[in-house]
């Protein structure tokens, strides 16, 4: 049975439609036994999120809040070109950042475009370690490039439990999921599951995503937020 250490993947009030605080948050990461919580506030591009100053004072929050450990992040938005919807000015103030596609602020381009558009987004910045949701057909991937832009970038893949909640919200989430884990063991590609909470009653809560994998026999070996040292050793984080 895969057990995780960390949620990576969850957000507040600042992201302008949470409805929990970092403290709520991280009070019920330790109450699910996690010992890691990463905050990851959409950036610029989602309606209603918060401004990129937000990002630059995170040094104001505290480390450490009910036993469980806070990393810094962003869930910044893949946009048309490759491109990253935050500065590398702003980056540079988190511990981490993710990127993902997001239809509020992007243009389909197929899925030859779109996984052009994420594997560009890979190399902006070192401090971009894994894709969020890549699993909605709206916004269609070519799984076999992603995995190997992935592996060539050093850049893990997310499993998104939020995308597998009725009613779903993205399209064809489970068959694509299906794609992209066989590729991502073909080509070693490893995995963070998350939750994608905008709730605190969310945190840690990834048990449809942990069923899938277990139902697909995944190689936990591959899931980096089993085990902390790994987990923040893949994310360059001391």
């Amino acid at each position: 049975m895969i057990r995780l250490i960390a949620d990576l993947h969850t957000h507040t009030l600042a992201s302008g439609h949470a409805y929990g605080t970092i403290r709520e948050n991280a009070q019920a990461a330790a109450e699910r036994g996690l010992r890691i919580l990463g905050v990851t506030e959409h950036a610029p591009g989602i309606p209603g999120t918060c401004d990129p100053i937000y990002f630059n004072n995170l040094r104001a929050v505290p480390r450490e809040l009910f036993g469980v450990r806070v990393l810094h992040g962003s869930e910044i938005n893949v946009l048309e070109g490759g491109n990253l919807s935050l500065p590398e000015r702003n980056i540079q103030h988190l511990d981490y950042c993710a990127a993902g596609i997001h239809i509020q602020c992007y243009r389909d381009e197929g899925a030859a475009g779109n996984t052009k558009n994420v594997i560009g987004c890979m190399g902006k910045s070192r401090k971009l370690r894994f894709i969020t949701h890549p699993d909605d057909s709206r916004t269609p991937l070519d799984y076999e490039e992603l995995c190997k832009g992935a592996r060539d970038n050093h850049v893990a893949l997310e499993v998104n439990n939020s995308s597998l909640v009725e009613p779903v919200f993205r399209l064809n989430s489970r068959e694509n999921y299906a794609k992209m884990l066989e590729c991502c063991e073909k080509y070693r590609v490893p995995v963070i599951v998350d939750s994608d909470a905008h709730d605190p009653s969310a945190v840690g809560r990834v048990d449809l995503a942990l069923a899938m994998l277990e139902a697909y026999g995944f190689d936990e070996s591959l899931v980096l937020n089993t085990d902390e040292k790994k987990l923040l050793n893949f994310l360059l984080v001391d």
